[in-house]
């Protein structure tokens, strides 16, 4: 696009997806300013892999280096028995020797993702509350009375989004039957589980357990994914809850979980989204959890958004006007997110690793393609 310099962006929801967008569609000359419900920005949860795609937008942002700094490099992924018995491991995919998957906390890549914007390109303390879309421009309203007007609006408003819920489609999240218990605990209470930067997924009884390193804090994301009907989105969880979910593992893995403080462990019921039809209108466009929320099985939700981000710049750069563009944004990323939020609601059971990945069924010494990351 020719007038991209003079295009008006106005992007809802400072998260992974949206920060990325508003680096990636500022650097295109845009005028892009970001509009966040929360009054401050606290990332809470524990660590996430990045891979090698992720890490080369950075790069070609100019911001490999602010990442970099707060993540370590990893070398393979391993899936084991309650009690450490091998089932499949394999080396991280990496481009070469100079962009490697790497594992970050999250509070710390949000922070670098947002110190790399302008000053006062992110507003905070702005919830939405409508969409007006006008055709060739849109209308958002905020919930303090205020209005903001642009050529277009990227919705980047998470699981819940306004924006989707408003324009494309009204069906609720979908709840996976599942909780997520994450905590970070400092390497040295990890009862000497954690000797170097590989991510550990120990498997079985309808739990999952994963060890992900975080070695540049010296700490490690200790994380609980266990079945369970209640779907709360902040359900009410005991330490005893908790211990039940790990019956029968490593008993280094059961000394953690009964030496976590519940007040530092983020309790969540595990939800997804049934994929969206339609990503966009003709000023207005869906990026990230908002278009594609999938379950955290394949660790695809943070690294969808990023790619979401850097594809929306490209088809935008490409294109000869906003509508092209969206349509050929949907047409590059939705095939590809339709597919991983298939594969992610296929879950990760020692029985459902050969349905995840066809033709490699556990033999104690074969991994899956590093599809299957931490998120």
């Amino acid at each position: 696009m020719q007038d991209l310099k003079d295009l008006k962006i106005a992007i809802v929801g400072a998260g992974y997806g949206g920060a990325a967008a508003a680096k990636a569609l500022s650097l295109l000359g845009a005028d892009v300013t970001v509009y966040e419900q929360a009054s401050r920005i606290r990332e809470v949860g524990a660590g996430i892999g990045l891979r090698p795609v992720t890490m080369n937008r950075f790069r070609e942002w100019g911001i490999f280096d602010a990442i970099a700094r707060v993540s370590s490099p990893s070398e393979y992924f391993e899936i084991l028995t309650p009690t450490g018995e091998p089932i499949m491991k394999e080396a991280w995919p990496a481009d070469g020797e100079q962009t490697r998957t790497h594992l970050i906390h999250r509070g710390d890549f949000i922070e670098a993702l947002l110190g790399a914007l302008p000053e006062g390109m992110v507003r905070l303390g702005h919830r939405l509350e409508s969409v007006e879309d006008k055709g060739d421009s849109s209308v958002l309203t905020f919930a303090d009375g205020t209005t903001a007007e642009a050529d277009l609006v990227v919705g980047a408003d998470g699981i819940k989004s306004v924006v989707r819920q408003r324009l494309f489609s009204d069906k609720d999240p979908v709840f996976s039957g599942e909780h997520a218990y994450r905590a970070v605990i400092n390497v040295a209470d990890a009862r000497g589980m954690v000797t170097d930067d590989n991510l550990r997924m120990y498997i079985g009884r309808g739990t999952k357990v994963y060890l992900l390193p975080l070695r540049h804090r010296d700490q490690v994301s200790f994380d609980i994914t266990a079945r369970c009907p209640d779907g709360t989105w902040t359900p009410r969880v005991t330490k005893e809850d908790m211990l039940r979910t790990v019956e029968g593992f490593d008993e280094r893995l059961v000394d953690i979980t009964r030496g976590l403080d519940l007040d530092t462990v983020n309790i969540r019921a595990v939800y997804d989204i049934d994929p969206v039809g339609t990503w966009h209108s003709d000023s207005v466009v869906l990026i990230g959890d908002a278009a594609h929320s999938m379950l955290h099985h394949q660790g695809q939700g943070a690294n969808s958004a990023i790619e979401d981000a850097g594809a929306l710049a490209d088809a935008l750069r490409g294109a000869d006007s906003v509508k092209e563009g969206l349509a050929l944004f949907q047409a590059t990323r939705k095939p590809v997110t339709d597919k991983l939020q298939a594969i992610s609601r296929q879950g990760w059971t020692e029985d459902e690793i050969d349905e995840v990945f066809p033709g490699q069924a556990p033999t104690r010494t074969q991994t899956p393609t590093a599809t299957a990351t931490k998120e």
